[in-house]
């Protein structure tokens, strides 16, 4: 049986020569890209010269973001665009906003996006880009004037053909319309697919609004059943993240029969062993901004702590990055766990649930239906023929379960996790197409 790359110490990659992921003092973002990176390239056995191509970006273009603010005052925004890597394709991926954002954080998301995009079979290399500014603050129209000088200011770099803009958010659409409007005065022309998640009006595709809760439920219900679970008879889910993400898969794992026994945003963590009623809790979040402190009956509040431990079936962390850590992950209750978020089990916590039996089923898998219906935007834009909901539903299927197929084949080939064999498998893929492209002088 081959070894398994998770259980390697990242201080060096043996046989190969090749530079390994620093040790892990802080666990971030970054370092847990690169240690499923690096475990990967150990396992196909990366030349050393591909493996220094695929571990930096292609390129990382910094732009000053001046916006006018609504009292006449000039403010001077960070910007980024991240381009990690373009063998697949053209580059894709969101665009975000925040007052903390960190360049290593943007790095960590293009490289997912690449890995992505190679395990899902979508022809795109991956990206990331944003403004740190302090979005909450903005009113609308400085937010708009932001985005649309962010995106003028990268004229040259974006395109349908060059790089594809992806919203953080499903709800970004009106961010998504500004940009695209942006470039359309500019190059006089409408440059629809350069954007994607963008209004129906203006050619959006169905099925954006909960893109990555369908997949994650469609890989749930593979994962479990193949785990020895029962989806059939309804699961016990806990779910960390109450928004577009993890507010969706509430409603759609709801719906199908299973019990949400856990349910958090930034405010509340609320728990009922019976099952919480997932479509009042999302009205009144609805109304409000917020999981509603008022509860009553046999549902509690937890603290944060208290709420990653709780007996379930499914732990499905949909809200932050090291939500499972290496100081919790011992005291982790659940029989396996769905990453909806991106990096939301550090890579020591990773040892630990291996260790104890517990399988992950890793973020670039679980939440890559959102790329795969912003794949189905372009390509919809580009034939200028909108798919109905039944055809975007059934192409999204295809696409999860023919990955989750090609995941269990490479599990078996190498003897490795769920973790391994997707990153075996999306490394080898990028790795191959940069390879036959060969270096350009």
């Amino acid at each position: 049986m081959a070894q398994d790359p998770s259980a390697e110490s990242t201080s060096g990659l043996p046989q190969t020569g090749l530079r390994s992921t620093p040790a892990l003092d802080e666990e971030t973002p970054f370092k847990t890209m690169m240690a499923s990176f690096d475990a990967a390239a150990r396992m196909i056995g990366l030349d050393e010269q591909h493996y220094n191509v695929l571990r930096k970006s292609d390129r990382e273009i910094a732009v000053s973001v001046p916006v006018q603010m609504d009292d006449g005052s000039m403010r001077v925004y960070d910007g980024f665009r991240i381009q990690h890597n373009a063998g697949l394709g053209p580059f894709i991926g969101p665009f975000r906003i925040h007052k903390s954002l960190k360049l290593t954080e943007l790095r960590a998301l293009a490289a997912w996006m690449s890995w992505k995009c190679g395990l899902l079979g979508i022809p795109f290399g991956g990206a990331s880009g944003g403004v740190v500014a302090p979005r909450n603050e903005l009113s609308r129209a400085e937010l708009e004037r932001l985005v649309r000088r962010w995106t003028a200011n990268l004229l040259g770099d974006i395109g349908p053909d060059r790089d594809v803009i992806t919203p953080e958010f499903a709800d970004d659409s009106d961010l998504m319309a500004w940009a695209l409007d942006t470039l359309a005065g500019h190059t006089g022309g409408t440059s629809s697919s350069a954007v994607v998640g963008k209004p129906a009006e203006m050619g959006g595709s169905h099925g954006q609004e909960d893109a990555v809760a369908q997949g994650l439920r469609l890989i749930l219900r593979m994962s479990a059943s193949h785990l020895g679970l029962n989806p059939s008879k309804g699961l016990d889910i806990v779910i960390q993240g109450a928004g577009v993400v993890g507010g969706n898969l509430a409603r759609i794992l709801h719906d199908e029969g299973h019990r949400i026994v856990g349910f958090s945003d930034v405010q509340v963590a609320l728990h009922d062993p019976g099952g919480l009623d997932i479509p009042d809790l999302l009205a009144r979040r609805n109304a409000s901004g917020f999981l509603p402190s008022d509860v009553s009956g046999s549902v509690r509040i937890v603290n944060e702590k208290e709420f990653i431990r709780l007996p379930c079936d499914v732990l499905a962390p949909c809200a932050i990055s090291m939500a499972v850590h290496s100081r919790n992950a011992e005291e982790i209750r659940a029989r396996m766990i769905l990453e909806g978020a991106h990096g939301p089990v550090s890579p020591r916590a990773d040892k630990i649930l291996e260790r104890r039996k517990i399988p992950v089923v890793p973020d670039i898998l679980a939440n890559g239906g959102g790329v795969v219906v912003s794949y189905f935007e372009w390509i919809q834009n580009r034939t200028g023929y909108n798919w109905i909901e039944e055809v975007v539903e059934a192409r999204l299927r295809r696409y999860m379960r023919e990955a989750w197929d090609a995941v269990l084949q490479t599990q078996d080939e190498y003897g490795c996790t769920l973790r391994a064999a997707t990153h075996i498998l999306a490394v080898k893929r990028v790795a191959e197409a940069e390879q036959a492209r060969g270096v350009y002088a």
